[in-house]
């Protein structure tokens, strides 16, 4: 996994080249792109304040955690999309625009569930597994921590 160092200092580095876009694949098989705004490709348009836009690596699917306190797990099959940064979790690219997933949506791998704004960059996060979204565990517009659960997906 990437450190926060780590993606800043790329996002740096491609800010001041003339690169448009970088991709890299981690050891672990994580994914980062880093977009410059203006650039060909699917670029968030946001109302937001942002300059560049970022596509965060995926965010790893981790076991829940039981969150009743003591009661007995019956969904335990559950898979969690967690937040790979600290940042300010949005369910749409933007306020006028509609929201990427809902309860009961069918996502694939590769599919947008929501932006983490970090630093004022955009960081799509992407489901990582095929299933039901099942329930969406945090608010638009909350602060996120870095492993913090976002989502959780029945896989199919």
């Amino acid at each position: 996994m990437f450190t926060m160092d780590e993606i800043k200092e790329l996002i740096r580095a491609v800010d001041e080249s003339s690169v448009g876009e970088l991709k890299i694949q981690g050891e672990t098989q994580e994914k980062i792109t880093i977009k410059k705004e203006g650039t060909s490709g699917a670029a968030v348009q946001s109302a937001l304040p942002v300059q560049p836009v970022q596509q965060a690596a995926p965010a790893p699917a981790v076991e829940p955690e039981d969150k009743d306190q003591g009661a007995p797990q019956k969904n335990d099959h559950l898979k969690e999309i967690v937040s790979p940064m600290v940042g300010t979790f949005y369910r749409a690219p933007s306020p006028e625009a509609s929201i990427y997933v809902k309860e009961g949506d069918q996502v694939k791998e590769d599919s947008v569930v929501c932006i983490v704004e970090a630093m004022k960059l955009m960081n799509e996060l992407e489901a990582e597994m095929s299933g039901e979204i099942v329930e969406i565990l945090v608010d638009d517009g909350e602060l996120v921590e870095y492993g913090q659960p976002l989502f959780l997906v029945d896989p199919k």
